[in-house]
This record gives structure tokens, C-alpha cells and sequence, in this order.
């Protein structure tokens, strides 16, 4: 196992993201299509928020998956705005931290996710499942 390995092996490159004029129910479509659990919440490049499928579900009344749920959750999603909603505090790394330092954090912190940054710029993310995959390649 490579343990100085850097993280920008194994992060994901093609980023999904929200701007701060984005709403919730755009988020939730981002979710469900992308079949992804974090999202990056940017102005420019900058990271600013991070919102999680948790979070959005946090302020849900309904059981997003059924048919019926739609006009609830649309009244829901229309009460918050993404800024409102998002984490603003992100713990970040650059492409270089390593990938047994990012783990480290991963699981000190209890996150799923730390956006990827350099020179202020997101460039990436990686989650849990990235780290996952990395680890199931070494055996």
C-alpha cells in the first residue's frame, strides 16, 4: 500500500457544485441523478458551503421517494435557501495531502467528504467511498 500516495489519485476530478442562487430542489435533482451524497457549494472557484444528502433530508417532512411527496418537499425546499442549509465551516485539502492523512481526517472528524483546493480553487472531492475503493485495490 502506498501510504504517501496523494489524494489527487484517487478524488474525483468532475465536480458537481451549487452556487449560493441555486435552491434546494436543484440540489435534490443533483443528488438523485449524479446518485451522489455531498455536493460543494462554490462562488467562482471558491468553496463556500458543502451540502450533504443528509442535510437536505434533515429538512424534509416527507419520504422523498414517493410520488406524493413532491408538492411537500417543494413547499420544504422553498422556506430554506442553500446558504442556510450548507455546512460554511469546510475542513479542505490540496491534491497533494496524502491519502492515509486524508483518512485520518475522514474518520477523526466523522465527515464523508472533504472538497479538494488549491491556490483557493476547488478542484476535486473525495469521500469516503473514493477511499474505500482505494483500499479494496491493495488487496
Amino acid at each position: 500500500m502506498i501510504e504517501d500516495a496523494p489524494v489527487s489519485e484517487i478524488m474525483t476530478k468532475n465536480i458537481i457544485a451549487l452556487t449560493r442562487s441555486d435552491d434546494l430542489e436543484r440540489a435534490e435533482v443533483l443528488f438523485k441523478r449524479h446518485k451522489i451524497k455531498h455536493i460543494p457549494v462554490v462562488a467562482e472557484q471558491t468553496i463556500i458551503g458543502m451540502l450533504s444528502f443528509t442535510d437536505l433530508m434533515r429538512i424534509s417532512y416527507a419520504e422523498v421517494d414517493s410520488e406524493a411527496s413532491n408538492s411537500v418537499d417543494s413547499v420544504v425546499y422553498n422556506m430554506f435557501t442553500i446558504e442556510q442549509v450548507m455546512v460554511k465551516d469546510v475542513v479542505t485539502v490540496t491534491s497533494s495531502t496524502t491519502i492515509k492523512e486524508v483518512t485520518k481526517i475522514l474518520v477523526g472528524r466523522e465527515f464523508h467528504a472533504l472538497p479538494v483546493v488549491d491556490d483557493g480553487d476547488l478542484v476535486g472531492i473525495v469521500t469516503t467511498r473514493d477511499l474505500l475503493n482505494y483500499y479494496l485495490k491493495q488487496y
